[in-house]
């Protein structure tokens, strides 16, 4: 069997489709068409099918992918036999939460680039359940997120540090009324955050949920920076990591709402597949993100209202 077919079968399951494979990886489309059709006979499987225009994997198709990562994994070490491993080369694949994207990895992208120049890194800003989701399948090589609780065996996970949450409103927001710790109301005010599956929207809905609270609306954001824009401009309140709200509090742009909930913490880790090979690029980055967290402490406290 040829390695390039299966790396061009990776591919194309990566890409999406098989044109979009022949771009990446500088062949025509009739050559990628025609290496699947060789692995194909080699296997004496059918891997993909046309439905109306799309060419979908068939089931054996999608059993194959497990078993090309780690047949690609092995190469790899393979190749790295008798090479200069103190030097890191080749691709890095990254996922990152985008609340340690936007706030707590700019130091540890810019000393990765001047100690690895010659590694090609690409980074997306993701949900944590989605990066769980592609570690296992192999599809990023890093993922850097907060620990949700969906532990799985495949992977192998290294806490960073943790961080408290805070529920924050506007310096104009009427709250002498307003008490997030008496059970079974409704509170006039809406609240402005992630999507559904963000981790501590999780943990303030549960809150609200246990204790019978109910508020007038939900305005789903994407972007912190958004949300804190809309908190300021007094449309909502949100519960967010301490950490990205540290300088609007300091500045009495934003105020902290004291709430039973506000001592949970998150807590910050990395994860990789453990038949991930452990590349000099990957080891370097994971080194760069342990330092960077032990030598920054979280937010200290300020007074809520």
């Amino acid at each position: 069997m040829d390695i390039r077919h299966f790396k061009t079968f990776k591919c194309i399951i990566e890409e999406g489709s098989f044109s979009n494979a022949a771009l990446k990886i500088g062949y025509t489309q009739s050559t990628v068409t025609s290496q699947i059709q060789q692995l194909e006979q080699e296997l004496s499987i059918k891997l993909f099918e046309k439905i109306g225009r799309n060419m979908v994997l068939t089931p054996l198709g999608k059993e194959l992918i497990s078993y090309t990562d780690e047949l690609l994994e092995t190469v790899k070490k393979i190749e790295s036999i008798g090479k200069n491993d103190s030097i890191p080369r080749g691709e890095l694949k990254i996922a990152i939460a985008d609340s340690l994207m936007s706030y707590k990895l700019q130091n540890v992208l810019g000393l990765f680039k001047q100690k690895a120049p010659d590694v090609k890194i690409s980074i997306v800003s993701l949900n944590c359940f989605v990066i769980n989701d592609m570690l296992s399948k192999g599809e990023i090589d890093i993922g850097l997120l907060y620990d949700v609780g969906t532990h799985k065996e495949s992977l192998t996970s290294v806490e960073l540090t943790e961080f408290s949450l805070a529920l924050v409103c506007s310096p104009l927001f009427n709250h002498d009324n307003v008490d997030f710790n008496n059970p079974n109301q409704v509170i006039d005010t809406s609240l402005v955050i992630n999507e559904p599956n963000c981790i501590y929207r999780r943990i303030f809905e549960n809150y609200l949920r246990e204790n019978n609270i109910t508020m007038n609306n939900t305005i789903e954001l994407w972007s912190i920076e958004a949300i804190k824009n809309c908190v300021a401009s007094n449309l909502g309140i949100s519960f967010l990591p301490r950490f990205v709200v540290e300088n609007e509090l300091k500045n009495n742009r934003l105020k902290e709402i004291k709430t039973n909930c506000s001592d949970t913490k998150i807590t910050a880790i990395y994860s990789y597949h453990k038949n991930k090979w452990v590349s000099p690029a990957m080891s370097l980055f994971m080194q760069l993100v342990r330092e960077n967290f032990e030598s920054n402490s979280c937010v200290g406290a300020y007074d809520p209202i």
